[in-house]
């Protein structure tokens, strides 16, 4: 049986980066890039015309950047999954895309075989974060340190709010989080409020860093 590559589409504004980017991916057997675009605006018109398995986008773009192109595939219901691939080590960002729903997100110096690896892992629907990413998410936990510490020991969180945890950590929202576990919006919704009230942090950001801080995720 012939084994069926991974269609991938490029979203970045620098045209010999994105020539780059495809000529390594035209490498490997496992991938066929069947889009591109310069900038954010055309993402959803991409996903739509070329029906892409992953995408790969830049994050600082004109126009559109890749985190509100995120953004903008969903408010469209268009849940292919998104690599960021940027030059930026930023923690903020980091954050923001997997608020926006980034299922994978890399820097450009990463080796094709490990591009390759991502792509697949995306694809079979796992999220990754590059290691060197996942370092700066820690290190940002020691800047808010003070605001953790006077924290007390949070009540355990039950199995399925671990679960949706997850879920967050990684950018979905309820609705994605509903239908991925096969519940409603509003369990999700409660689910997502006990645990903000159990971690003592007021919004989705702090839970994840409160939850990557105390080891739960």
């Amino acid at each position: 049986m012939t084994k069926t590559s991974i269609k991938v589409a490029l979203v970045d504004d620098q045209t010999l980066v994105r020539s780059g980017i495809k000529s390594l991916l035209s490498l490997s057997e496992d991938v066929t890039v069947v889009g591109e675009g310069e900038d954010g605006e055309r993402a959803v018109d991409i996903a739509r015309e070329c029906q892409p398995d992953v995408f790969l986008m830049d994050i600082r773009m004109p126009r559109m950047n890749g985190i509100d192109a995120i953004r903008s595939l969903r408010d469209n219901d268009i849940t292919t999954p998104v690599i960021i691939l940027t030059t930026f080590d930023d923690h903020e960002l980091v954050l923001e895309g997997l608020k926006a729903g980034a299922h994978g997100y890399l820097l450009k110096d990463v080796s094709l075989e490990a591009l390759i690896d991502a792509i697949q892992s995306v694809n079979n629907g796992e999220k990754i974060v590059q290691p060197a990413l996942t370092d700066t998410l820690i290190r940002s936990l020691s800047a808010q340190k003070d605001e953790f510490d006077s924290l007390p020991e949070p009540e355990p969180l039950s199995p399925k709010e671990t679960e949706v945890l997850r879920f967050v950590a990684s950018g979905y929202s309820n609705k994605e989080i509903s239908t991925a576990l096969h519940k409603s919006e509003g369990t999700i919704k409660n689910h997502v409020s006990n645990i903000l009230a159990k971690l003592g942090v007021r919004d989705r950001t702090r839970a994840v860093l409160r939850a990557l801080e105390i080891g739960i995720i």
